[in-house]
């Protein structure tokens, strides 16, 4: 069947922080950008790949921290909206934009189509606390946690949980203004270790789980849109088969492989909980109990969701803009043994791999559908940023430590209102 979205209703992608090499941005904008969609985008400058891409309508200079204050944010996607001259779907690419679009729906709807998702919900589902507490009631398991409050409870949770210990940024926002670790993950591996980490009277927001060895474990996701009262419209399940860092980052290679049971988890909690949009769940599978455990719940588009696709070429992205556009979501299994590749991750993960196995992995070979992250026929160029871009990020490590101060705040006198930077010349246009 020939997939057809209403082109009358342009796309946004809404971003909120400063993460110019982003995948996932670049495959919401080629998924319905090749439908005959107009995109538009908020990009941290004119040279981030995505503001590259043949599939962009138009990119809106806007670079925010996260920092700021939600009205603010508000105002400017507003803003945003008003110059672009039609209602758009709001498509999120961080927990920040999903909880700002959710918690200030009233306002943004004047603007934007966004699923009817309770309010707090997506906070609660992102604050990394909270969603253990809402498994614990649901009965859906999850890891051990702790969300430590002064440094004595670091320490018991600590000794509660055992050593080695895995911490996380507690929540969205939080994790930009008072980051209690860098990147997604970090794991330390004794009590000397976590208070060398925290020598502060009250450490950051961070929560404290156990770690499931990885030779004991299967990292799994659940890509999914459910329209409303929780009711999935499209849900994938897949295989994550090595990330970067290595057992504890973004996806750097995986595969779609129908699992009913991860599948059956997934429905219970967003039926449970009414949750509405898109959703990107990790599940890590814990051998030693039989467990699938859900580590993360991130309730917006995930970096590798063009992994998956339905039989009619349906993901969770075109699903969303043709619920909200009132279409019908067309129904079918998903497309097995398709494989997802991140690029420049890939080539770490290959190397950290061969560091520990001493050999190349299996999956190198495979011969199944492969899509990648950033390289194709139809849209080069963004590719090509891709690569300058990460190499000199890479160069700038080796040379020297970066300038910048202990949080992902930076100073506000370097931001500029959209509406100055749209007005400031025709919004970008590849």
């Amino acid at each position: 069947m020939v997939l057809l979205l209403d082109t009358g209703v342009p796309v946004l992608l809404a971003r909120i922080g400063n993460y110019p090499l982003h995948h996932g941005s670049l495959g919401v904008v080629r998924t319905v950008g090749r439908l005959g969609v107009p995109v538009h985008a908020v990009v941290e400058d004119r040279f981030t790949p995505v503001a590259l891409s043949r599939h962009l309508t138009s990119g809106i200079v806007w670079p925010t921290t996260g920092c700021e204050e939600p009205e603010r944010l508000v105002d400017g996607l507003l803003s945003i909206g008003r110059a672009i001259g039609a209602r758009c779907v709001a498509v999120p690419t961080d927990d920040e934009a999903a909880v700002l679009l959710a918690e200030h729906a009233r306002r943004l709807k004047e603007c934007f189509l966004i699923p009817p998702v309770p309010a707090p919900l997506p906070r609660l589902l992102a604050c990394k606390a909270s969603l253990h507490r809402i498994c614990t009631e649901i009965g859906v398991p999850s890891p051990r946690s702790r969300a430590p409050e002064s440094r004595d409870e670091l320490v018991d949770a600590g000794r509660e949980l055992g050593y080695p210990l895995v911490l996380k940024n507690l929540a969205p926002f939080s994790r930009l203004r008072t980051p209690a670790v860098s990147g997604t993950t970090t794991a330390v591996s004794d009590e000397r270790e976590l208070l060398d980490r925290f020598p502060k009277a009250a450490p950051p927001p961070v929560l404290v789980q156990e770690y499931i060895p990885r030779r004991q474990a299967e990292d799994w996701i659940t890509h999914l849109y459910c329209g409303a009262g929780g009711v999935p419209r499209v849900l994938f399940t897949g295989l994550k088969l090595r990330s970067w860092p290595p057992s504890a980052g973004m996806t750097a290679r995986a595969v779609a492989l129908r699992n009913p049971e991860l599948a059956r988890l997934a429905e219970r909690l967003c039926r449970r909980v009414g949750y509405s949009g898109l959703a990107d769940l990790d599940w890590r599978y814990d051998r030693r109990d039989g467990q699938y455990k859900l580590v993360d719940f991130n309730p917006r588009t995930g970096a590798q969701f063009r992994l998956f696709e339905n039989v009619h070429g349906v993901d969770v992205v075109r699903a969303m803009h043709l619920d909200l556009t009132g279409r019908t979501v067309p129904c079918g299994a998903q497309a097995e043994g398709r494989v997802f590749v991140a690029g420049q991750l890939d080539f770490a993960s290959v190397a950290a791999w061969l560091r520990h196995e001493r050999r190349l992995p299996p999956d190198l070979l495979s011969e199944r559908p492969t899509e990648r992250a950033w390289l194709c026929r139809d849209d080069l160029l963004p590719a090509t940023a891709e690569a300058v871009r990460f190499a000199a990020l890479v160069a700038g490590r080796l040379l020297g430590p970066e300038r910048s101060g202990p949080s992902g705040c930076r100073r506000p006198g370097a931001r500029r209102h959209p509406v100055d930077a749209m007005s400031d010349g025709a919004p970008l246009s590849p």
